[in-house]
């Protein structure tokens, strides 16, 4: 798909722990069942494959072992690496659910057809996420991501169709 990363950061890993080839992981998914042994994850920015042997939770932090890094001195070269997942492994979402990646650069337009730009960021706040729109001339809007504004999504279309923007004060 266009404008789809390869991969996702999963979290970052710290500073060795112990002497026997554990690293401790900083979780930045909710997806805990993408680490777990015999799951491959990727590392640093050249994305290196490493496969899981053994995990175990220290306080907050995920402890990680792998395959063939048996020693401090080894996993001590991984220490603030990113982990990532690449995009291929994620598990599949229910019908009308999707991942946040994939809405980044879809077509924005609004239920009578007038085209409002391409979604470049997602905003998460407390409510509810909000989509940044930004249109051919730099111009942006900001969407509430509610049920009652996106009312429809076409990942094969690469296009999002939304409520009419009523705006305050609008015809007064």
């Amino acid at each position: 798909m266009i404008n789809e990363p390869a991969f996702l950061v999963l979290g970052k890993l710290r500073r060795a722990h112990g002497v026997q080839g554990e690293i401790p992981l900083e979780i930045y998914t909710h997806m805990l069942e993408l680490l777990v042994p015999e799951s491959v994850v990727y590392i640093g920015e050249e994305h290196q494959p490493y496969t899981i042997e053994e995990t175990r939770y220290k306080n907050e932090l995920l402890l990680l072992k792998f395959y063939n890094v048996n020693d401090r001195t080894l996993v001590s070269t991984l220490t603030n690496q990113l982990v990532y997942v690449a995009v291929e492994q994620l598990p599949p979402l229910p019908e009308e659910e999707f991942y946040l990646h994939e809405l980044i650069g879809l077509g924005v337009y609004e239920e009578d057809g007038t085209y409002l730009g391409v979604l470049i960021e997602i905003l998460e706040t407390g409510a509810n996420d909000v989509y940044l729109i930004e249109d051919e001339s730099g111009v942006e809007t900001l969407i509430p991501a509610t049920e009652e504004m996106i009312l429809d999504i076409d990942l094969s279309e690469r296009k999002m169709i939304v409520g009419k923007m009523d705006w305050y004060g609008e015809g007064d």
